[in-house]
């Protein structure tokens, strides 16, 4: 792990098996990754800080990820079943 990160990143992996990794440190609660999503998956918790809420209805399309000015999410969409 890095010496940079005081805290371990918090893992979520959602029933369809995409994963959230979240660095809460380095997320300052803009809210912008919660408006992007959309299916409303992400919402800031009593800290103000992401937080994944419903991991079922993520769909890994990484907008949360890719729209986060902190790059405080990680977003590993699960495996095409061939």
């Amino acid at each position: 792990m890095k010496k940079f990160l005081l805290e371990e990143p918090i893992e979520v992996v959602g029933p369809k098996g995409h994963r959230h990794r979240l660095l809460k440190r380095f997320c300052k609660g803009c809210r912008i990754c919660v408006a992007f999503c959309p299916t409303q998956t992400l919402d800031l918790d009593e800290r103000f800080k992401v937080t994944v809420a419903h991991p079922e209805r993520c769909i890994g399309c990484r907008l949360c990820e890719l729209r986060c000015p902190d790059l405080a999410i990680f977003v590993t969409p699960a495996k095409r079943k061939e």
